[in-house]
């Protein structure tokens, strides 16, 4: 997984509220297991007409949010079912971290698990970024996890929250598969042992205890 430090990206306006993981990524993309890929079909239904081609008036399509990297969201981002393909999708298309003032629980939690930083402020402060981020390109956004700022255009700067363990997992760019192989050495000990305490299930791996 990336890590997430600091970095400055295009803020992209979606200020509707209950964005939820079908309009994020619809039901008929998560076929796939695969993480990349998806981000042709993030917000399918809102991005594209029946034919296929772009809605020209969505934010994503427009030239000035075309490489967006944050989304400043409405209230209760990623609700609904509880799919991880949702922040496959934001991660593929290059979103890197979803502004709101709240955000569904599974959804929120997967986002750390994918590389992507969910950030929750005051709505206040959502919508004086929203405001920035509805002025165009120029609007980029500063995002420092290791001092949990995000500082807008103009300098103002906003301290949010984040869970420690999330944190560092975002700063280190550690997955759970990654933690589990930084215990590797920890495991094959155990296995080692079991070996030895059990032997016949070595000679019978099939066999549960």
């Amino acid at each position: 997984m990336d890590r997430f430090e600091t970095f400055t990206g295009v803020a992209a306006p979606m200020p509707l509220v209950n964005i939820d993981t079908d309009m994020i990524i619809p039901k008929q993309f998560l076929k796939t297991i695969k993480r990349t890929g998806l981000g042709v079909s993030l917000f399918h239904e809102m991005r594209y007409a029946m034919d296929g081609s772009e809605n020209a008036d969505f934010v994503l399509n427009r030239q000035a949010w075309r490489n967006a990297e944050i989304i400043v969201a409405g209230d209760n981002f990623g609700c609904g079912s509880s799919r991880e393909h949702a922040p496959w999708a934001l991660k593929d298309f290059g979103i890197r971290c979803v502004i709101s003032t709240s955000f569904a629980d599974i959804f929120y939690n997967n986002c750390f698990k994918n590389g992507i930083l969910p950030i929750t402020l005051p709505k206040e402060q959502v919508d004086r970024l929203m405001e920035h981020a509805d002025s165009g390109s120029n609007a980029r956004v500063t995002i420092d996890l290791e001092a949990q700022t995000v500082t807008a255009p103009d300098g103002e700067t906003f301290r949010f929250e984040v869970d420690p363990f999330q944190k560092r997992c975002l700063l280190e760019g550690l997955d759970d598969i990654d933690l589990t192989l930084r215990k590797e050495a920890d495991i094959t000990a155990f296995e080692a042992r079991h070996r030895l305490a059990m032997p016949w299930l070595a000679a019978n791996p099939a066999s549960t205890v």
